[in-house]
């Protein structure tokens, strides 16, 4: 029977999308041999984001249970970034900062680029006064 340790190391690219989109999860735990995940997804795109992750690791997903729902409430962020694009505005993401993580890791995820995180940097100048300070939990804005 494969343990819990190694059924969230071998989906561990969409456990890293289910914290990084803020998909607030109930249940991560093994049931019937099978990695059992189950939340709330912020939006249908977010959704689908970790599906494609998870068939990425495993097509069959034959060691796996994921029940996610949708529930827009746990991004109204998101919400007022569609409306501001819709209205003609940028769009904007927000991420929650992890361990380890530096403007330029966050910069090198979102842009490709860790040059670039002076963008995150002055998008967040209402919390943050040095690039070089951030705190785990921290809700970042991220430009587009």
């Amino acid at each position: 029977m494969p343990s819990l340790d190694e059924l969230k190391n071998k989906y561990r690219s969409a456990l890293d999308t289910i914290q990084r989109e803020g998909v607030r999860l109930t249940h991560l735990h093994v049931q019937d041999e099978k990695l059992f995940i189950q939340g709330a997804a912020p939006s249908e795109q977010v959704k689908n984001d970790v599906w494609n992750q998870i068939k990425a690791v495993d097509p069959s997903y034959k060691d796996l249970t994921c029940d996610l729902t949708v529930d827009p409430s746990l991004a109204p962020q998101q919400t007022q970034a569609a409306a501001a694009t819709a209205s003609g505005g940028s769009s904007t993401r927000t991420y929650t900062v992890k361990p380890g993580d530096t403007l330029s890791k966050i910069a090198q995820e979102f842009y490709g680029q860790a040059n670039a995180y002076n963008r995150i940097f002055e998008a967040n100048r209402d919390k943050l006064s040095d690039p070089n300070k951030i705190q785990v939990g921290q809700q970042l804005v991220i430009p587009s």
